[in-house]
């Protein structure tokens, strides 16, 4: 155990130091070779009796999720990552393109710091460790103060299996507890990239650092069930994705826009796949257990929802047998908070006169919380899909999908599989795409004289002239 005393530097240098070491000997690592270390930590998550032990340490010292949902989350998203890695360059030339003369050559970044939150405490770590590896760089996990045990669990597994194939154990390493901010911002210091999920202090604190940073947006998704859908399927992937892991996943449905004229079909298939519609003094009673302080309450995060209901004192029967709880909404904003994020199996439902008007409630949920990140939309329409992705404030238009599994990458989509998303400009991040092993390497391009090419005036500006005169 490092003695970290009351002064963070002592305690981060040790593990920078060691951390510098290790990438030195990993730099120097064939293609196979660093595949071979990424093989090994993805085996310290998914083989079966460990992922069951992290999944059970991370729902009891966090509190949040449940277990048999982490227990595929983990194994999911670390065989998707592995799937989209196999393969692909991270050493030496990656890419070459003789007609430009250039020439890409991966290097790595150095010494990451991942800030992992409580809610993914197992899945996310091991995403930005694999990541990490593949760019042949060494990582410091700094979790969440309730993440830690699961954090520490998971790093000695991958110690394990790093010494199996004899890569240094230093390559991944994790701030010691307690975790103080004092200290993870000191890690965030002293690394050469940070990549930060989890609450947007954290990833604001990541941008200030002073060391180059990823760091993601607000969740708060929004589907739109459009007049073209086929109702029980959008109702059975929403339900399935609301309530999956407690709805711990930032993109996780907040709330589902649905156009009048399948407003009662909709509320009827969601009916039947579990959801139960409160009425006036029940959505009034949520309200205040979920926002006592105008602040969502950690005691509703990540809770079933019969245990949100008992919170909230809801007695009816159908309420308390609920697999999600659904309130109707037709606001946004601060005064209306069941317009945003969260993080439990509750869903807004807004009723739309139109498609456009879907599009406009959907714009005004995102200007209040949610900007960036991603819509969903359940349609036969593929024009109403592009209109979504030409005119919203979003990364990523989620078409046909339970919203949760799809965003993060799908062995039945192309999005690259990840548990960190970038949210754009709009969410005031530096990237728009799924966290992946690329944004864990620097890149050095070799440039060699090609053919010249000068173009002529007519040619850049003959059209502009023609048509605006000189």
């Amino acid at each position: 155990m490092i003695e970290t005393g009351s002064d963070p530097h002592p305690a981060v240098a040790q593990l920078i130091a060691r951390a510098r070491s290790a990438q030195r000997v990993i730099d120097g690592y064939t293609q196979q070779q660093v595949d071979d270390v990424v093989s090994a930590a993805g085996w310290a998550i998914i083989e079966p009796a460990r992922n069951r032990k992290l999944a059970e340490t991370g729902v009891r010292d966090t509190g949040l999720g449940d277990v048999e949902d982490k227990v595929r989350k983990n194994y999911r998203k670390t065989l998707g990552l592995l799937r989209d890695l196999k393969g692909a360059k991270s050493v030496g030339v990656i890419a070459e393109y003789p007609d430009l003369g250039l020439i890409e050559i991966a290097r790595p970044a150095g010494v990451v710091a991942a800030i992992t939150p409580s809610t993914n405490p197992a899945a996310t770590v091991a995403n930005k460790i694999i990541n990490a590896l593949k760019g042949r760089n060494a990582i410091i996990v700094a979790p969440s103060p309730k993440g830690w045990s699961t954090c520490r669990m998971l790093v000695g597994f991958v110690h394990d299996e790093l010494a199996k194939v004899g890569a240094p154990r230093d390559l991944v390493q994790h701030l010691d507890g307690p975790v103080t901010k004092e200290l993870t911002h000191e890690l965030m210091r002293a690394a050469d990239l940070v990549v930060a999920t989890g609450s947007q202090s954290n990833v604001r604190a990541a941008y200030s650092s002073g060391t180059p940073a990823f760091g993601v947006g607000v969740g708060n998704v929004a589907v739109i069930v459009d007049a073209s859908a086929d109702i029980d399927d959008a109702a059975a992937k929403i339900a399935t994705s609301k309530c999956f892991d407690n709805a711990t996943s930032c993109s996780s449905e907040n709330s589902v826009i649905v156009v009048e004229a399948i407003h009662a079909r909709t509320l009827a298939a969601l009916a039947a796949s579990g959801g139960v519609l409160l009425d006036g003094d029940e959505k009034a009673r949520l309200q205040a257990a979920m926002w006592p302080d105008g602040r969502l309450s950690p005691a509703v995060t990540a809770q079933s929802a019969q245990r949100i209901a008992a919170l909230a004192g809801l007695a009816r029967p159908e309420v308390v047998q609920a697999r999600f709880l659904m309130v109707e909404e037709s606001g946004t904003g601060r005064e209306h908070p069941f317009s945003g994020e969260k993080l439990s199996p509750v869903l807004a439902v807004y009723r739309a006169r139109n498609f456009e008007h879907a599009c406009d409630l959907v714009r005004a949920i995102y200007m209040y919380q949610g900007a960036g990140h991603s819509v969903g939309i359940h349609t036969r329409d593929d024009a109403h899909v592009m209109h979504l992705g030409l005119g919203l404030p979003v990364s990523r238009v989620i078409v046909n999908q339970a919203h949760c599994f799809a965003t993060g990458g799908n062995f039945d989509n192309g999005l690259p599989f990840s548990l960190s998303m970038g949210c754009g400009t709009w969410g005031r991040n530096s990237f728009s795409d799924n966290l992946n092993y690329r944004h864990y390497l620097n890149i050095t391009r070799i440039a060699r004289t090609i053919p010249e090419r000068i173009p002529s005036e007519d040619e850049i500006f003959g059209d502009h002239f023609r048509r605006f005169g000189r």
